[in-house]
């Protein structure tokens, strides 16, 4: 077997949050959707049928969560923290797309979500 790519992906992970750029919005709340997928050699898990070989989920998913419990004004600043505690934290991710959705938001019209996209690879240590 020839592997190109090995992707994990976490879908609509739901949250409360106190994340906008409004006052109301820290007070209040709202629901948001993190959806994650990140690309790691996890080739050792393919073989071997190994959690130690590949990424964890809880853990994926306790990083998000605790980012998501830190408010922020603006969704691209809450992907961006996502993407860098990710990298932090799990040193197999060599890229990583995180969506972060804000749902029914406070706009002038009916709107399921608000969306960010943010997709970032991990640096290389320069020698």
């Amino acid at each position: 077997m020839n592997i190109k790519e090995q992707t994990i992906t976490l879908d609509s992970l739901r949250f409360y949050a106190y994340h906008g750029a409004e006052p109301q919005e820290a007070i209040v709340g709202a629901w948001y959707m993190v959806s994650i997928s990140m690309k790691a050699d996890v080739t050792d898990a393919i073989f071997s049928d190994n959690l130690n070989g590949t990424i964890n989920y809880a853990k994926v998913a306790a990083i998000i969560k605790q980012q998501m419990e830190i408010r922020s004004a603006l969704l691209e600043h809450v992907a961006g923290r996502i993407a860098q505690a990710l990298f932090e934290g799990i040193p197999t991710i060599r890229k990583v797309t995180v969506t972060v959705s804000k749902l029914n938001p406070p706009v002038a019209a009916p709107c399921k979500s608000a969306s960010f996209t943010l997709t970032a690879e991990r640096r290389e240590i320069e020698n």
